[in-house]
């Protein structure tokens, strides 16, 4: 079986260490060169032809957001950002992330470089999702400006719940989707698979960017028109039923499919409370978490829309819902906006 090559860019000789020795302990993996600059990246990308890179954000002579932008423009390839600033520096990520960078890995709070080796089967997961991913599918499908394509004219039906599940590429996904939200639309709950660490700051770059209002869920926040609410890194996201009408609540507990949130607890609790009234959209995600949780959705009357492969940057969660019969509709990203909405509006 041919191995996937791994390039590590990264100034620290001692991460270097520890990142070749976690690759090069597997079957698939092999570390083909070390960089400690991008400069020296550079010229071993030319000569080495890695599948993927690992790239550290805080370097001498060009900073790794710097690099990666180049990269994507020039030639565009599989990275995963490997950073002491990725845990305390959640905006260096996102913008690494909105640039074109498949994943990251943080290092764990409060430990050492060294407690990465804990982290080895991570590690390798990352970069072997990586090597598969679609890291032009932004490009090929990226949804028109907010500005310009608002639904404002849409009349929605009471009750209507707009429920969002993603994972890898998701970040960039959630925003193309909710940039053109119209200030009148359904509630919108949205699992996102982020660190704790990011959430808040990723709710906040969405709220900046977007006609609604977009914000972290709190438990017992009630579900209101023109709201959109992103489940902390580190709880589970659900819809219940309070005094005064829908609202979010937040469970601690066990991993579900491997995540905390998990996108099936959210769809779950979609399906049981509001059935028929729950609008379900899967998106670009790494392995199937959501895709049980949108067949029942599916099951209980709702409407279900999967992202497309093509514009997935991995079609793994959303495929699981397309092979399990749980999507009514697969659609491009770019279309998957005006969808749900027209799924959630008062025919003319």
């Amino acid at each position: 079986m041919k191995k996937i090559k791994v390039l590590i860019v990264d100034d620290s000789q001692l991460i270097q260490q520890i990142l070749t020795e976690i690759l090069n302990n597997t079957s698939d993996l092999e570390v083909v060169g070390v960089a400690s600059d991008p400069f020296e990246a550079r010229d071993m990308i030319k000569r080495l032809n890695p599948d993927v890179l690992t790239l550290d954000i805080e370097m001498p002579k060009m900073d790794g957001i710097s690099f990666l932008r180049n990269i994507m423009r020039l030639r565009p390839m599989p990275v995963v950002m490997i950073s002491t600033l990725t845990e305390n520096g959640a905006p260096a990520t996102l913008d690494a992330l909105a640039i074109g960078a498949v994943d990251f890995m943080a290092k764990p709070q409060g430990s050492s470089w060294q407690d990465l080796k804990g982290y080895s089967e991570l590690i390798q997961d990352k970069v072997r999702n990586a090597a598969r991913a679609n890291v032009t599918a932004n490009d090929v499908f990226v949804a028109e400006d907010s500005s310009e394509t608002a639904a404002a004219s849409h009349r929605f039906k009471l009750g209507k719940v707009i429920c969002i599940g993603s994972s890898t590429g998701g970040t960039e996904a959630l925003k193309d989707v909710l940039k053109g939200m119209p200030k009148n639309c359904p509630p919108i709950l949205m699992t996102q698979h982020i660190p704790p660490a990011f959430s808040d700051a990723f709710a906040q770059r969405l709220n900046n960017l977007c006609q609604i209002s977009v914000c972290q869920a709190k438990a017992g926040m009630p579900l209101e028109l023109g709201h959109a609410y992103l489940a902390p890194g580190d709880r589970h996201l659900k819809i219940v039923r309070g005094a005064s009408g829908l609202q979010c609540a937040l469970f601690d507990g066990d991993k579900v499919n491997g995540h905390i949130p998990a996108v099936d607890v959210l769809f779950d609790s979609a399906a049981t409370l509001i059935g028929k009234n729950a609008v379900a959209a899967l998106l670009t995600g790494m392995g199937s978490d959501g895709a049980k949780g949108m067949k029942a959705i599916h099951d209980a009357g709702g409407k279900t829309i999967a992202q497309d492969e093509r514009s997935s940057v991995v079609w793994g969660m959303p495929g699981a819902a397309v092979n399990m019969g749980a999507a009514q509709r697969i659609l491009p990203l770019k279309r998957i906006r005006e969808a749900l909405l027209q799924d959630c509006s008062i025919p003319d």
